[in-house]
């Protein structure tokens, strides 16, 4: 892998990690893109880290709020919305690493995201404030969270998705997504470097001036993804990003059946 190809796939993660468009979709299309067929667990766990102190260092005051007071309803509510995708992980990971990577499910799972950020605009005046969430809220939330498993289903998308269901506001719902993905992050980076360390992930041959470059550019695009959702959130204009994904959609799922670019049978 080269710097720029580094760049260009950290990018792509801080961007997709935190807009509601799926960053494990992009980082398989990019690698498919690129011609690097092989699952890059190392580089993936690095581009993780690197999103994770993105949203640390926004989020930073509520983390060390949940710190300071680990015995917190917060803290409750947090583990309740991470016990399905726990469960659903694994039981699931097998699959997810390999039939659910193929190009029909990943066309069929960007369309999916599309749908549900057009209902997400469409849902008018949510009030619930964050105090008022309760646990039935954050098991919702974590079900919709276990739902974006499958690579193009956006996590985030699915849980702000699932919070604005429970009547809860754009704001609450914007902060409880967000500290939701720093478990669910944190998460993936121990799950993928088990894989490396027992062996059982192919360990892929990269350059560390690859790895630094995609570490820092996950890392500062990941902070402006957040700035711009937080915003985006509060104004209702998630359906630009259904546009956006609807046309990856198609275009995979075109090239899968037509064209065989970048996406065959195998």
């Amino acid at each position: 892998m080269s710097v720029i190809q580094g760049i260009i796939l950290g990018i792509l993660q801080g961007i997709a990690e935190f807009l509601p468009i799926s960053s494990s979709g992009h980082l398989i299309l990019g690698q498919r893109i690129f011609g690097l067929e092989e699952p890059m667990f190392t580089f993936d766990i690095v581009v993780h880290i690197g999103t994770l102190l993105s949203i640390l260092a926004v989020f930073y005051k509520d983390v060390w709020k949940l710190i300071k007071n680990p015995f917190s309803k917060m803290t409750g509510l947090l583990i309740v919305g991470t016990i399905p995708v726990v469960i659903a992980g694994f039981f699931l990971r097998g699959i997810i690493d390999t039939t659910l990577r193929g190009p029909l499910v990943l066309g069929t799972a960007f369309f999916i995201t599309g749908i549900l950020l057009l209902i997400c605009d469409r849902i008018k005046n949510p009030t619930k404030t964050e105090s008022e969430i309760t646990f039935k809220d954050a098991l919702i939330i974590g079900l919709m969270q276990a739902m974006a498993l499958p690579p193009g289903i956006s996590r985030s998308g699915a849980t702000i998705s699932g919070a604005l269901f429970c009547g809860i506001s754009r704001e609450a719902a914007a902060k409880f997504s967000f500290m939701l993905a720093i478990i669910a992050i944190a998460g993936a980076g121990v799950l993928e470097s088990v894989q490396v360390i027992r062996g059982d992930a192919v360990l892929e041959s990269i350059g560390f001036g690859a790895l630094a470059a995609g570490f820092i550019s996950s890392a500062i695009v990941g902070f402006l993804s957040i700035k711009l959702l937080l915003k985006l959130i509060k104004a209702a204009k998630l359906k630009y990003f259904s546009f956006y994904v609807f046309f990856l959609s198609g275009f995979i799922l075109a090239d899968y059946i037509f064209f065989g670019i970048f996406f065959t049978a195998t």
